[in-house]
């Protein structure tokens, strides 16, 4: 029996053309991390994100809303990529929000304490 390099061919066309199909094939949609991302911009939102950092509340909205357009266009790599993109911003934002907060209660404490100092050094003249 001799190698013959086009009956070897035929034979693997089949089994390549199956890898791919497998390979084009389209990702599943996303919808868990759509639901995931919209969570995450409503819970940054009722943060306070939007008066702590608009742009990247403003990203966030955006991209959602653009990953909604792709799942409705079966774009389903592009709904994922989005979705994550802005979890991430909705995330930042939130984070910043809450910086803003933490700074704000940390000014408060420290104008309560220089306050009390100066009670005190009044008392003890």
């Amino acid at each position: 029996m001799t190698y013959n390099f086009k009956q070897s061919l035929r034979m693997a066309a089949p089994v390549l053309a199956l890898l791919a199909l497998a390979a084009c094939a389209s990702l599943p949609p996303p919808t868990s991390e759509l639901a995931v991302s919209t969570a995450a911009v409503a819970h940054a939102a009722g943060a306070g994100a939007m008066e702590a950092s608009p742009v990247d509340m403003t990203n966030a909205r955006d991209k959602l809303a653009r990953a909604n357009k792709a799942m409705v266009d079966k774009d389903y790599k592009l709904a994922l990529s989005l979705s994550n993109e802005a979890q991430a911003d909705a995330r930042l934002a939130e984070a910043k929000a809450n910086a803003a907060r933490a700074a704000k209660a940390a000014a408060a404490v420290q104008a309560d304490s220089d306050a009390l100092r100066e009670e005190l050094a009044r008392k003890v003249k």
